[in-house]
């Protein structure tokens, strides 16, 4: 699939196979990424505020533990959907941001809410 593929040639081309390289699905491979229950919360709060911090980011979110933020923050950065800058500075200040990658996900996230206020009073 052509990353730059408009919506009306998706949908021309939806009812025949369409792969990534690899040969996978390329909306299976995306979902496979932002699965699992905070991503999408994180990615979110990252889209409302340029960067935060750990702690902003656990008030943000209080049912979230501290194992399980990190856990989120480290797959979401592995996955290269956000920025982790450690300053070097006492008391140690670390930073999370969302990448280019990450800010590509407005636009999915904008259809999203758009199919939301649609169909979900």
């Amino acid at each position: 699939m052509e990353p730059n593929m408009s919506y009306e040639e998706f949908e021309e081309r939806v009812s025949s196979v369409i792969l990534t390289e690899q040969g996978n699905c390329p909306v299976i491979s995306t979902i496979k990424i932002l699965q699992g229950k905070w991503k999408l919360q994180v990615i979110y709060e990252l889209c409302i505020k340029s960067s935060l911090r750990f702690n902003e980011l656990k008030r943000m979110m209080p049912a979230i533990t501290n194992t399980m933020l990190s856990g989120t923050l480290r797959e979401l950065e592995e996955n290269g959907l956000i920025d982790r800058v450690q300053y070097n500075e006492m008391p140690l200040r670390v930073e999370y941001s969302l990448t280019e990658k990450g800010r590509d996900l407005m636009p999915v996230f904008y259809a999203l809410a758009q199919w939301g206020l649609k169909y979900i009073p």
